[in-house]
């Protein structure tokens, strides 16, 4: 928790009031954003985000494995958040794990959807290779290096630069089988597909302090919140998840301006990432 004087929370409050935050931000700016790819050589993809001194790193493993009995035409994600002694203090002992689990829940709700697949910001049919029989398992990891709030948003641009970033290798089917016999598959060393990210969506999070919300919140101004929504949103305007914390209840018609204030500034932050992560992606691809 950051400890703050009567005075340091006045001042926040003021600021966030007057819409001229601590650091000379409005309400709806975010920090400066950086981005870069290709930082795990030994990973699928991966990239590295920065906003502010919030700081992040999300990688993506590829495994082939047989889809679920109940989704035969999908592959599977699961995504798992690490949170590093040394970003925070409280992360030492089970402060860290109980974060871990929180915002591995969350991004999985914003990107992943329902339990049936719907509203799933990342194709889940795209990743299957003969339906019931062979499909890709992506394994996202997130590790958070340096916390400064708005971990949640950072998160999910990490992830949505490691997965463009990410590349599947070709996978050749052996014909002629039947029954419930798995096929021989040929995984090529050469042949790579790029994991379409059109639809994968960004998270923006806004956070209620006092009368008003905020995006890309401090660590510090977290510590002041009554209570955060986060959405996530795709290219479309589209609304692909929604997660509360916090112990305040808030009103469906705020819900409701939320997301839509949500939306406006996500379509900035998605042109904002694709620009990075093209430039990050030519940086990699020098000799």
């Amino acid at each position: 928790m950051v400890g703050l004087s009567v005075g340091e929370k006045h001042f926040i409050q003021g600021g966030i009031n007057h819409n001229l935050r601590s650091d000379g931000r409005k309400r709806d700016a975010y920090r400066p954003i950086f981005v870069e790819t290709g930082v795990i050589p030994q990973a699928n993809g991966s990239a590295r985000v920065r906003i502010g001194t919030t700081e992040v790193i999300a990688s993506v493993k590829a495994e082939l494995g047989k889809p679920s009995i109940l989704q035969p035409d999908k592959g599977k994600v699961s995504i798992y958040v690490d949170c590093s002694p040394v970003a925070e203090p409280m992360f030492e002992r089970r402060g860290g794990e109980d974060l871990s689990a929180e915002l591995s829940v969350a991004l999985q709700r914003c990107l992943l959807g329902s339990k049936s697949g719907a509203g799933a910001g990342i194709d889940l049919s795209s990743l299957v290779v003969a339906e019931g029989k062979v499909c890709w398992d992506l394994y996202i990891d997130g590790l958070v290096i340096s916390s400064d709030g708005n971990l949640l948003d950072a998160l999910g641009a990490a992830i949505k630069a490691a997965l463009s970033n990410t590349g599947i290798p070709k996978v050749h089917v052996a014909a002629g089988v039947s029954g419930d016999e798995q096929p021989e598959v040929d995984i090529s060393d050469e042949e790579f597909l790029q994991f379409d990210t059109s639809d994968v969506p960004v998270i923006v999070t806004l956070t209620k302090v006092g009368r008003h919300y905020i995006v890309d919140a401090t660590s510090e101004e977290e510590s002041q919140m009554s209570s955060a929504v986060s959405v996530s949103i795709n290219r479309k305007g589209h609304i692909c998840g929604l997660t509360k914390r916090g112990g305040a209840g808030i009103d469906p018609s705020v819900i409701s301006d939320m997301t839509s204030v949500a939306q406006h500034i996500s379509e900035q932050l998605m042109n904002k990432l694709d620009s990075d992560i093209a430039a990050a992606e030519a940086i990699e691809d020098e000799p």
